[in-house]
């Protein structure tokens, strides 16, 4: 018996690190999908950079699936972030419009697409993914990745729910990373992130609950332990209806 189960651990760990990996189906409770918009340029934002790091740490083994996005409208103001992207202030701006909030602000948290709220706002934000966990769902999405030639990619997903009306997401997020500020409200800071967002496609499902996506990812990221996130969200209203996650471990030498 112990031989047996040695060997299955052996297997297990084989498979972990492979890079064709699939999603595991989450069962039916709910979950918590956390976007953080941020960014180095801001002084008021590293207080929630900490918050989400706690926050990542504590949920493991949890249902909590944690995106910052760097927007890029601080980089005209002293300190260019390296992480940034207009596409991430533009989807900001859309949570916005989905929110009919009258503007944009950095730190800048939701959960599941409908509830915002400023980033440092401990309280407001456990509560929240409480809430959200609590709640049950009967819809699943389950994706799977393989890597074809370079940085391309291709992406198998399956979802139980309709699909009309809905965009999968996937963001390939970097675990981990800590930049030294040398201009900027943040001058002489070292800043320490989690789960940087640097790769989002947003593709329109049209009705498909099966499908391929064919996607490149941005240079570098491969080469670190990445960690793909994949959810559903409502084109119409924004809300976040399910979500799922994998790992990838990068081949060290």
């Amino acid at each position: 018996m112990v031989r047996k189960r040695a060997l299955i651990f052996i297997a297990l760990c084989a498979i972990s690190l492979a890079f064709s990996l699939k999603s595991k189906p989450v069962d039916q409770s709910g979950f918590a999908l956390v976007e953080l918009f941020t960014s180095e340029g801001c002084s008021s934002c590293p207080p929630a950079d900490a918050l989400i790091a706690e926050i990542e740490k504590e949920s493991k083994d949890k249902p909590v699936y944690i995106l910052a996005y760097h927007v890029d409208y601080w980089d005209r103001l002293g300190w260019k972030d390296s992480f940034s992207d207009q596409r991430y202030s533009q989807r900001q701006y859309q949570y916005a419009n989905w929110l009919k909030l009258s503007g944009v602000y950095t730190p800048q948290i939701l959960v599941n697409g409908t509830q915002e709220f400023v980033g440092s706002e401990e309280k407001t934000l456990r509560t929240s993914i409480r809430s959200a966990i609590a709640e049950k769902s009967k819809n699943k999405l389950e994706i799977s990745i393989q890597k074809q030639s370079g940085a391309v990619l291709t992406l198998t997903y399956h979802s139980d729910q309709s699909t009309q009306g809905y965009n999968l997401n996937v963001a390939f997020v970097t675990p981990h990373a800590i930049n030294r500020i040398e201009r900027g409200e943040n001058k002489g800071k070292s800043l320490s992130h989690v789960q940087i967002v640097r790769t989002f496609e947003s593709i329109p499902l049209k009705g498909r609950k099966n499908g391929q996506i064919n996607f490149s990812v941005v240079k570098g990221v491969l080469q670190v332990d990445a960690e793909p996130i994949g959810f559903l969200q409502n084109a119409e209203t924004g809300k976040i209806t399910a979500a799922t996650q994998l790992k990838i471990k990068a081949a060290h030498s």
